[in-house]
């Protein structure tokens, strides 16, 4: 009788685990199609993947040292996607993905180098919270961090 508990238990367990990581996996396709359409200038693609009252968000020091925190309306982003010269080119590369689901509710972190014009611009942090709608994981807020030192690029 114990070894049947045992081997209910170790499906149940595992079930849950093995659903939790498909989900992890759509999480990081939802971030993955909000960079691919920010790669290639294709907004609607990126809207695809945002709720419509989506939250953006920076935070970064200031030259005098000052700790900023600015919150942008996602139509500047969307904006400045969709009217972005074709002699720009805008290379955010995320260097890891730490994915976190409850539920209908996860969080993607992943760190990044921005690179402008082949050029190392800045790096820091993005922190997604995604919500599932249905069967698809959306974007509702977006935080980042920006930092030209300690990136490890000096």
């Amino acid at each position: 009788m114990a070894r049947v508990i045992f081997y209910l238990a170790f499906l149940i367990t595992s079930a849950l685990f093995g659903q939790n990581e498909v989900e992890e996996t759509k999480v990081k396709a939802a971030v993955d199609t909000f960079f691919e359409g920010f790669h290639k200038g294709d907004t609607t693609l990126m809207k695809s993947v945002m709720m419509d009252k989506i939250l953006m968000q920076t935070a970064y020091k200031n030259k005098e040292g000052k700790d900023i925190l600015v919150t942008d309306e996602p139509g500047k982003l969307i904006n400045a996607i969709a009217s972005r010269p074709i002699d720009q080119k805008w290379d955010e590369r995320l260097l890891d993905y730490s994915i976190k689901v409850d539920g209908n509710m996860a969080n993607a972190w992943t760190p990044y180098e921005f690179w402008y014009n082949d050029t190392f611009s800045h790096c820091g942090v993005n922190s997604f919270q995604l919500f599932k709608d249905g069967d698809q994981w959306k974007i509702i807020y977006l935080i980042d961090t920006r930092r030209r030192s300690t990136c490890g690029k000096e």
